[in-house]
């Protein structure tokens, strides 16, 4: 017995090791089956997954299993430096409780003909808590016969010491002065006092929550008493883009103009969305967007009657609509000619709905969650970019948050000469998407906007700026001050 503990010692790092194969450490989907994954802090479903250490903050993860059965799914998260690499620290350091637990809580689709069980856990919780402030991944492993990993998450948990105040300027180039946006900040630390702080401090900018072109390993340009100034001319600079498109995917029955066709093959809804156009050339136009992120919603279901502990009441729709003028309703939107006459017709259904509504006192259905994450539809959704002729020596993707932003295969356009467009079908659940399209020049692995969206310095990024301290002798980067603010209200 005594030689079963070297033995066992040799054996796990390899066991540790062959579960993690193709472990990449930031946001990546490693299963076909797991579609539609939102991490965000709980409550606000756009906002980047920040926690303030050993407090009431907690993170939310969901997911679907497209194979519609149930499995077995735990975590475990990983401590990482301000690079993303893993810190050289033990796990009980970091991690309070259990190094690894379950995720407890699923339900299955209902009511709708996609058929998925959706998977969803709060963190920290009782099972597991961090101990230490910095960089984490999370990492999701199917534990069924063979322990695999299904996905990998990024999150942050601060220790807040010091106050970043950030804000967006005109950048110092006058070749960029109308197409990208320079990002300056303070660091002010009153209360603490750093030996050296272009050794210790590190900090890192990140737009819209993308951490393909975040702006990493930022030193302090000058030091004043209880300040830190990161003011760098044309160093701190963003490609400003425009406001990103959208696509309204809550509604199969009555889907928004955009949409200029649905139908349902065999239990699947395929929609065709309207051909966009580039927008390079174009000049800007300003609207409110969420800048790049999604959000799963139901318009459908969202007046559904209740019933006992406030599950839907099988069959009963509170519409204020008879089935004939539903019927009707539904005709005269197929026979709709144009995306003006299919808007029209959905403006008059909801009025006459709500006017009857008010009349009614039937409960309605309220249950958000069972709406937005059981009784969504998954949707092929064809996406079409207009262009006289194939781009030369680049490639076109579908980019944004519902991508990870990263340019996927699965993202990849097609060049349709018969008509004129770039053409990609996406499987998305019903909600409310905001895209991008990204082009890549073959051999590089940056994406380009120049062309297919264009920049425009009023653009409205949301900015996050992350600082991190590792004081002399330290283990690891702890993270001790973060900010985040829009480009156009400061």
């Amino acid at each position: 017995m005594k030689n079963l503990f070297p033995l066992l010692a040799l054996l796990l790092p390899a066991l540790a090791h062959s579960q993690d194969d193709g472990l990449v450490y930031y946001d990546y989907v490693y299963l076909d089956n797991i579609k539609t994954i939102k991490f965000h802090v709980d409550g606000y479903p756009t906002s980047m997954p920040i926690i303030e250490l050993n407090s009431s903050d907690q993170l939310l993860l969901s997911f679907d299993d497209l194979d519609a059965d149930t499995k077995n799914y735990v975590y475990t998260i990983q401590h990482c430096d301000a690079n993303w690499s893993p810190s050289n620290i033990p796990e009980f350091d970091y991690i309070e409780g259990f190094s690894e637990a379950m995720v407890r809580d699923f339900d299955f689709s209902f009511r709708v003909q996609s058929k998925y069980t959706h998977y969803w856990l709060n963190y920290p919780n009782q099972d597991m808590r961090p101990r230490l402030s910095g960089n984490y991944l999370l990492k999701v492993y199917e534990d069924e016969d063979d322990k695999r990993l299904v996905l990998t998450r990024r999150f942050m948990v601060l220790d807040t010491k010091v106050k970043v105040n950030g804000r967006a300027v005109r950048p110092a180039r006058v070749d960029k002065i109308m197409t990208h946006q320079e990002i300056d900040f303070t660091v002010l630390h009153e209360k603490l006092d750093f030996r050296s702080p272009q050794q210790e401090l590190n900090a890192t900018v990140i737009q819209n929550g993308r951490w393909d072109n975040a702006s990493a390993g930022l030193k302090p340009l000058f030091s004043k008493p209880g300040q830190q100034l990161f003011d760098y001319q044309d160093k701190i600079v963003f490609p400003a883009g425009k406001e990103f498109r959208y696509l309204d995917a809550r509604g199969v029955r009555y889907p928004d103009p955009r949409i200029i066709s649905i139908s349902n093959k065999d239990g699947k809804y395929e929609s065709v969305l309207e051909k966009d156009l580039k927008r390079g050339e174009m000049p800007y136009f300003e609207w409110r967007d969420i800048n790049g992120s999604f959000i799963i919603g139901n318009t459908d279901a969202q007046n559904q009657v209740t019933g006992p502990g406030g599950r839907p009441a099988a069959g009963n729709f509170n519409l204020g609509l008879t089935p004939q003028e539903e019927r009707e309703f539904q005709q005269r939107t197929a026979r709709a000619s144009s995306a003006e006459e299919r808007a029209a017709i959905q403006q008059e259904r909801i009025n006459l709905q709500n006017e009857r509504g008010a009349q009614s006192n039937q409960p309605i259905f309220n249950n958000e969650f069972e709406v937005n994450n059981l009784q969504c539809e998954y949707l092929d959704v064809l996406f079409q970019l207009s262009s006289i002729g194939e781009m030369e020596d680049e490639d076109v993707y579908l980019f944004g948050a519902f991508t990870d932003w990263q340019l996927k295969p699965e993202y990849k356009m097609a060049f349709n000469p018969a008509t004129n467009a770039y053409v990609a079908k996406a499987t998305l659940k019903q909600g409310y998407y905001e895209y991008l399209y990204a082009e890549l020049p073959h051999g590089s692995v940056n994406p380009n906007f120049e062309v297919t969206e264009g920049n425009w310095h009023e653009a409205d990024n949301y900015y996050t700026i992350l600082v991190y301290h590792r004081p002399f002798g330290g283990r690891y980067d702890q993270l001790i001050g973060a900010a985040s603010f829009s480009a156009r209200e400061q």
